[in-house]
Order: structure tokens, then sequence, then C-alpha cells
């Protein structure tokens, strides 16, 4: 659950400023990412972990709502994962998440196992124990599912993850905590293909075939970017599971992740498709079809 608090600016260490509007909004990187997905056009099925508290309750018919399959969701006693975030007036965010129950997602079930089997693609993030995600991307490349890595938030990923990771999806912060830079390049000494987003200046894509392309954001009036970097992965995800040439389905999730930051919230926020159709045919300029 995103607990959303609007300041004028981000408080410093030991600062407390006066805040102004509040929001409580149900969020979360795996469900963000799956409602996003959703959205975009996939059939979704959701794997994870919320509490026994009204949160939980909250969360689970939020995600419902957003068509994602959550018949595999457990139920976990004690708290849900909360994210205590505060918006600044240029749409810039800080984020603390307190992890609750997702960090007691710490196995893999048969079930779950052939969901990730069952699918064309795997999208995993780091607000769960790391084991589980290697355990899940493991799988997934045992069944021949491409694996989509968001590896947020920051932190040391273990070489058998990384080994079975088709795509990695990381901000400048997270590839710096990977590989000590914020370039994309010196990612494919551990993965095979990566993207490194770069805010409103769109993102950069790079693969072991030598092919490179800086992809340009797409322009809009940013009123909240929290859930951006999850929009871009869910609707990366789909265009690449439905064969679009990945640079190609990169600009399209750029054009996700800006009409995510237009409305303020997190899974309140998600477009749908033809948002991000317009946006991206809009972006490319007359005359050229999404």
């Amino acid at each position: 659950m995103d607990l959303v608090a609007r300041s004028g600016v981000l408080p410093q260490p030991g600062e407390t400023v006066l805040g102004g509007e509040f929001a409580m909004i149900p969020g979360g990187k795996g469900a963000n990412q799956a409602i996003a997905a959703a959205r975009a056009g996939a059939a979704t099925r959701l794997l994870g972990a919320i509490g026994s508290d009204a949160f939980g309750v909250t969360l689970k018919a939020r995600i419902d709502a957003a068509g994602v399959d959550t018949a595999l969701v457990r139920v976990v006693y004690g708290a849900s994962g909360v994210a205590l975030i505060t918006v600044d007036d240029a749409g810039e965010n800080t984020i603390v998440v307190a992890p609750g129950a997702n960090a007691a997602f710490t196995d893999l079930t048969e079930p779950e196992r052939a969901a990730i089997a069952d699918a064309d693609v795997l999208v995993a993030q780091l607000e769960i124990p790391v084991e589980t995600v290697t355990a899940a991307a493991r799988a997934a490349r045992a069944a021949g599912t491409r694996v989509v890595l968001n590896a947020a938030p920051a932190r040391s990923l273990p070489a058998d993850l990384l080994d079975a990771v088709d795509l990695l999806v990381v901000n400048e912060t997270e590839a710096d905590a990977i590989t000590g830079e914020r370039r994309p390049e010196p990612l494919l000494a551990v993965v095979p293909r990566a993207v490194v987003t770069l805010g409103p200046a769109g993102a950069w894509y790079v693969d072991r075939d030598g092919a490179s392309a800086q992809v340009p954001g797409v322009r809009v009036d940013t009123v909240d970017s929290t859930a951006a970097g999850d929009a871009f992965t869910g609707a990366l995800a789909v265009a690449w599971a439905e064969g679009r040439e990945i640079v190609d389905a990169v600009g399209w999730a750029c054009a996700a992740g800006a009409a995510c930051a237009r409305t303020l919230g997190a899974s309140t926020a998600l477009p749908r498709r033809a948002e991000i159709d317009e946006l991206w045919s809009v972006s490319r300029g007359p005359g050229r079809a999404s």
C-alpha cells in the first residue's frame, strides 16, 4: 500500500516540512507491473503475497479489478507491504518500502512453477527475497520462458540469478549498484540484453549482438513519477512478448512511462493500451502508425 504525501520540497535528513495532499493508493512493484501489463493488453497472472490486514483486502480487490489473475496470490498472517512516498512539486519522489508479507514469500509451490512455465514472459522485481526471484528465474529458464528482471530496489545480485535473465531493466542508480557504472554497456558482462531508463530523457538499450540505441523520452507535463518505471517495465514485457522489435518495444514502453507520470499515484496512474498507443503515435510525428 502506497502512503503518498505531496510536499513543495522533499525533506532533507532531520528536516520536517509541511505537506499537502495525502493519498492511500494500492501499489507495490510486483502488483504495479502486473496491472501495467494487463492494461497494456496481456493476460497477466501475479505471484506474490499480501497480509491478513485491511491493506491486503484492498490490494487484492484493486489487482482483481485490473483484470490480473490473483488465484495464486498468498495471504500471510500479519502486515502487508507498505511504501512511504513523498512527492514534490516537480514530480520527483523519495520512497521507503517496508516489505511486510513480501518478506514471507520465500519459496515456490508447484502451481507457481507451473504458472511460470506456462507464461511467455516472467517479470520479476526485488521487493521479495532475492532467493525467490532466483528460483523463479531459473524455473523460467528451464521452461523456455523469457525473464525480464527489474532490479529494483537496487542491491547486489547473485550470479545464478543474472545467468537466468534475458532482459535486465534498471535505472542509472541501479545500474551503478550492479556494475559500478551508470552506463548500460558494462551490464552486458552479466546479462545478454539491458535497458537503462533515464527518466524523462527516455531509455538506453544495448545487447550482446552489438545493438545500442538511445530511445528518446515522450514529453508530457509530469505530475508524479512514482510508478512510471513500473508502467515502463510492464509495457516493455508486453511488447516483447508480442514480438515487437526490441528498440520499438522500448519506445512504446517510454510512452507508457510518460503516460503514467501525468497522473498522481501508482496503480491508479498506470495507463491502458489505447492511451499508450495514442501517446506513442503522437510522439513519433504525423502519419506514423503506432
